[in-house]
């Protein structure tokens, strides 16, 4: 949003309305003009058209602004006004004007049915609503009627089984830490604990907020030179939202106790506490950038639906409006991210939510449990994924496919062999391996690998499967213990085989692929005898040889394999 230009603006209309003696509503002028230079890229007064109004009202504001239906009229009184000043100041001619009172007149019925509409609700729009409809209490006032709010929630989940938005998708199951794991990481640093740390040294130096209660600015600055705290003032607002802190007059008590000294049960519900008020909209600044404050809710909710990092570049991307996040953004959005981006993440980080390695950010284990924790206070179904290290081998295998980072993975792994002993753990991963596709048994010689020697008279029980068997004689050659020859036909099934376990991969990331590939450097030759392998997935691998080898000759032997094995029904 360009600051200047609205803040000149707002000056320009309070005082044109104190010289006609009109009664102007500025802060809603205001919101127009904010939300018109920030989603629809208007740089000055003149930019506003009846288009500009006809996407600020029926599209922006049912999406953006959390007001209820009956406030449809109060704004477009804020809007007729706009028009008059546009016209009085030469901003617009009076056929301009006469186009933008008729569209206003148009507006003005359909206005309340889209801030109704809960299908047009965005990410941080919707959270605010169903944080709402949870609060019972009666003490602090709703964004919503709470039967609004509640009707809105029940028709997004009905809903959620047609729409294949992301806002709609079902969350995904997802792999929490241990409580005890969270309160540790909380009692260690971030917000949670700013919030403490500020409320015990406005207590011990006796000092007083402002008169609305927020942190005074001075008192802002001492905070973060005395005690490191980053954003001592938005700490200071999560103080108050979660009752740590009074707004009222300074009282020498001790004040609330130390993190150190609540037990995780208290420390776990204050933390979920914290987690719905930054990713709900806190009131003070978080990043330094208006903008990425905008989008928390949608930031946090991205990594917790698709539980990988998420890169600068692509976050960068949603915030120019080229990546659709919403695809209800007006196609003429800004389409430059803030240029502090990387800045404002990094302030972000410091709370305790994310974290940022590299050009790369992704949930903390405590963020990840606290926004679960958020939307099961919600009325959202979270599940919980359980612990492959409690299942057989199966879950692990499936756990391995299902696409966990490499350090879940690493995790997943190691718990799961710690609980059994290594010729159980063999016969576990080949039983479940047996039967199943080229990516299970892949997944099941990865592991398999793992183990030691000891293992191998499991591993020889299974070297009469057919399918099995070329993996089992292969462990055992890498163990150097005693194994049967392979036939060259085996030796072939077996390389078809090990392809047919990464194209899934080979599809998502073709470059490290190629890279893999040119290393191996398969013959033409070899190549062309794949083909009369026994294998259901000979003409896919082929298939993918022929587009990644980076050898022409050795592609172009690959795709004519593929014909042939095609040609004789492998499929």
């Amino acid at each position: 949003m360009s600051i200047e230009w609205v803040n000149g603006a707002i000056e320009e209309i309070r005082a044109w309305g104190r010289l006609k003696d009109i009664e102007v509503d500025v802060e809603e002028i205001r919101l127009l003009c904010d939300y018109a230079s920030d989603y629809l890229g208007v740089g000055e007064l003149a930019d506003f058209t009846p288009v500009t109004f006809e996407q600020l009202l029926l599209d922006i504001y049912p999406r953006k602004v959390i007001a209820p239906p009956e406030s449809a009229e109060e704004t477009v009184a804020a809007a007729r006004t706009l028009v008059e000043f546009l016209l009085d100041s030469g901003e617009i001619g009076t056929k301009m004007a006469g186009r933008m009172r008729e569209r206003l007149t148009e507006i003005a019925p359909e206005m309340p049915a889209a801030l109704a509409d809960t299908s047009k609700f965005g990410m941080a729009k919707s959270l605010f609503a169903a944080m709402g409809a949870d609060d019972d209490s009666g003490d602090t006032p709703l964004p919503f009627p709470t039967g609004f709010a509640a009707a809105g929630r029940q028709a997004r989940q009905a809903e959620a089984a047609e729409c294949d938005c992301w806002e709609c998708s079902p969350l995904p199951a997802v792999r929490l830490p241990t409580g005890a794991d969270v309160a540790a990481a909380v009692r260690a640093d971030g917000l949670l604990r700013h919030a403490h740390e500020v409320v015990a040294w406005m207590r011990h130096g006796g000092r007083t907020p402002t008169a609305r209660g927020a942190l005074r600015v001075r008192d802002a600055r001492r905070a973060t030179g005395e005690l490191g705290v980053p954003a001592p003032a938005l700490a200071w607002e999560l103080a108050l939202s979660i009752g740590l802190a009074s707004t009222g007059p300074h009282e020498e008590t001790a004040g609330p106790p130390a993190l150190a000294d609540r037990d995780d049960a208290e420390v776990l519900d204050l933390w979920a506490g914290a987690v719905a008020f930054l990713t709900g909209g806190p009131l003070a600044p978080v990043t330094g950038s208006p903008r990425v404050d905008a989008e928390l809710p949608v930031l946090h909710d991205l990594l917790y639906r698709s539980q990988e990092p998420l890169t600068l570049e692509a976050f960068g991307e949603h915030m120019s409006g080229a990546w659709g996040a919403d695809e209800r953004d007006p196609p003429d959005a800004p389409q430059e991210p803030p240029e502090d981006l990387g800045a404002a993440l990094d302030a972000l980080a410091l709370l305790g939510t994310v974290e940022r390695d590299g050009d790369e950010l992704r949930l903390t284990p405590q963020g990840l449990w606290g926004l679960r924790e958020v939307y099961s206070r919600m009325g959202l179904t979270a599940p919980v994924a359980p612990d492959p290290a409690d299942g057989d081998a199966s879950v692990l295998i499936d756990a391995l496919l299902g696409g966990v980072r490499p350090a879940q993975a690493e995790t997943d792994v190691t718990g799961w062999l710690e609980r059994r002993t290594p010729p159980e753990a063999a016969h576990d991963l080949l039983e479940a391996a047996r039967g199943g596709g080229a990516p299970h048994r892949g997944a099941a010689a990865r592991v398999l690998d793992r183990l030691g020697p000891e293992a191998a008279s499991s591993v020889r029980s299974f070297l009469e499967d057919l399918q099995l068997r070329p993996h089992a004689v292969r462990w055992l050659e890498r163990h150097g213990l005693d194994a049967p020859d392979l036939t060259p036909q085996e030796i072939l099934w077996l390389d078809v085989d090990v392809l047919a376990a990464v194209v899934p991969a080979a599809e998502a990331d073709p470059a490290a692929f190629e890279s893999t590939v040119a290393a191996a450097r398969p013959s033409a030759r070899v190549i062309e005898e794949m083909w009369q392998v026994d294998h259901p997935d000979v003409a896919e691998v082929l298939d993918l040889l022929g587009r990644h080898l980076p050898d022409k000759d050795a592609a172009k032997a690959a795709r004519k394999a593929a014909f042939k094995a095609r040609s004789r029904g492998i499929h």
